[in-house]
């Protein structure tokens, strides 16, 4: 993701797009985002998601200040291991609207030039 300048934001990647959509609907941690993201993209025969792309484009996410985490420690007596919780922030939800406005914007951008999306 390329850096922010003054008031313009950068769209996003097809994977940061899907991983700000998934945060949208509540905070969870990576393997409960991986695996929405993998079922999704199974339903459309989409080549799945690996933990390894997953989690370094988390952490840009993050220090483009457009997700927190948090590190959440096992609960006493329950099982539950150590977690890393996602949240979207306000700056990753309006760089969804601009993506989605930008690719909207391309679209018509073709088609006047004299292109169609099925070209």
């Amino acid at each position: 993701m390329a850096k922010k300048k003054e008031d313009k934001v950068v769209v996003l990647t097809s994977l940061q797009l899907e991983l700000l959509k998934v945060l949208v609907s509540g905070e969870a941690y990576g393997l409960e985002i991986l695996d929405c993201i993998n079922k999704a993209r199974d339903q459309l025969g989409m080549r799945k998601v690996r933990i390894g792309s997953m989690y370094p484009t988390l952490k840009r996410l993050e220090e483009a200040n457009l997700i927190k985490s948090e590190l959440r420690e096992e609960v006493a007596g329950n099982g539950t291991p150590r977690r890393k919780y996602y949240q979207i922030l306000a700056e990753g939800k309006t760089a969804i609207s601009r993506t989605q406005a930008y690719h909207r914007l391309l679209v018509g951008v073709a088609v006047a030039v004299g292109g169609t999306i099925d070209d």
